[in-house]
């Protein structure tokens, strides 16, 4: 089955995910793919097993998605392991791997004895961040490694679809995101967002509502509409709550709590603390969200560039950081209550980053370059913007750059 699942869907390479999964092939943990619903997670799978089957032939790929009809049966616990009990084969290797596994109903069972009895090299993706949390961590603590897969970023997507770095390539991303299957629709707008309005509703229908038991489906909408316009900007459950209230829809913080989770839950929006710069720590108050796609975020709300340039911009940037694999925080120097967009930190490195449309005056450049100069370190610095003329050049040590040019820096 899985040849001709191969040869029925050939994939574009997509390496900045699997160089880092294929060193733990063949090592006794569980490799967890994870990510939002649609953004390729099961494509990197079918390029492992084509990884493992070109290195070893003979290797015994036992694969499961509960899109195909045969294995629609698997519906528990007990089902999956009788399943892949009967699909071993002895003296070669087996390799497992199980698409969208929290379809299964009390899967981790079946990988922790799996696991325990060693009998193949197990491989699973899922679409909702409660399998690691909840599921995952309570039966096979220390026992799994998880790798997040993310919406193409600009660099894919110019490669996708064999385009150059223009700005106006550069747009057609901010407008259309980089969700993989565009590659089979193709650019064109209307058929774009067609799509990526199916691939919402699905996600708040199956990833959000159904999983997570919401009940006012109308205010969960709002709430998506809500933050879709909000990309950014800081704000509280507070904030949203009284929002809302102003629009006749009384909610409590705490139901706004509840329902931004499962959002969150699903990987379809990101939650973005603050980080106090001078004193290291974390505000346990007010956070940023961003979107994991750009077209979902778009096909929500529409796409005005004259009001919405910056806080694309700024999503852009969050996307790049986090599939470069940094954590990401807003920064805050409390002292003077400037703020710095995103502080980005990885194995040890931070990078500051401001974003901004155009230095267009000396006041602009003395706040966007000058939040920066008022940290006292001497980690990276850029100032983020769609200045065609200057980009590259730098200011007191700080680098101004394009953002075609940001978006396609593999280290920082």
């Amino acid at each position: 089955m899985i040849d001709k699942l191969l040869k029925a869907r050939p994939f574009i390479p997509r390496p900045v995910y699997t160089e880092r999964i294929k060193p733990f092939i063949d090592k006794e943990i569980i490799k967890v793919i994870t990510g939002q619903r649609r953004v390729g997670k099961s494509y990197i799978l079918y390029q492992l097993i084509k990884e493992i089957k070109e290195t070893l032939p003979q290797a015994n790929i036992i694969y499961i998605s509960k899109e195909l009809k045969p294995h629609q049966h698997i519906t528990d616990d007990e089902a999956f392991y009788q399943y892949v009990r009967s699909s071993l084969k002895p003296d070669v290797k087996n390799y497992l791997f199980v698409d969208e596994i929290q379809e299964i109903r009390d899967f981790e069972k079946t990988l922790r004895s799996l696991l325990a009895e060693n009998c193949c090299d197990i491989f699973c993706s899922g679409s909702n961040a409660n399998m690691l949390s909840g599921e995952l961590a309570t039966f096979l603590a220390g026992r799994y490694v998880e790798f997040k897969i993310h919406s193409l970023g600009y660099d894919e997507f110019t490669a996708f679809f064999s385009l150059e770095n223009t700005v106006q390539t550069l747009h057609k991303y901010l407008s259309l995101g980089g969700m993989p299957y565009m590659h089979v629709i193709g650019l064109e707008e209307f058929s774009v967002y067609e799509y990526l309005r199916n691939v919402y509703a699905t996600i708040l229908l199956k990833d959000v509502v159904t999983r997570e038991n919401i009940r006012n489906v109308t205010f969960l909408e709002n709430l998506v509409e809500f933050l879709a316009d909000n990309v950014g900007n800081l704000f509280s459950a507070n904030n949203i709550a009284k929002y809302l209230k102003s629009q006749y829809a009384s909610v409590s913080p705490q139901t706004v709590l509840n329902y931004l989770r499962p959002l969150s839950n699903a990987y379809f929006v990101h939650k973005v603390q603050r980080y106090d710069i001078a004193r290291l720590r974390i505000f346990e108050m007010g956070e940023k969200y961003y979107f994991e796609d750009l077209g979902l975020r778009n096909c929500i709300r529409g796409f005005d560039a004259r009001k919405d340039i910056h806080k694309i911009m700024e999503n852009a940037v969050f996307l790049h950081l986090i599939q470069l694999g940094y954590k990401v925080y807003a920064g805050l120097l409390p002292s003077t209550s400037l703020e710095v967009d995103f502080v980005a930190e990885k194995e040890g490195r931070t990078v500051y980053i401001q974003v901004c449309y155009m230095l267009f005056d000396e006041n602009t450049i003395q706040r966007e370059f000058g939040n920066l100069l008022k940290i006292n370190d001497n980690h990276p610095k850029y100032v983020v913007t769609m200045d065609e003329y200057n980009s590259g050049s730098h200011y007191s040590g700080i680098e101004q750059i394009h953002l075609k040019d940001f978006l396609i820096k593999r280290s920082l």
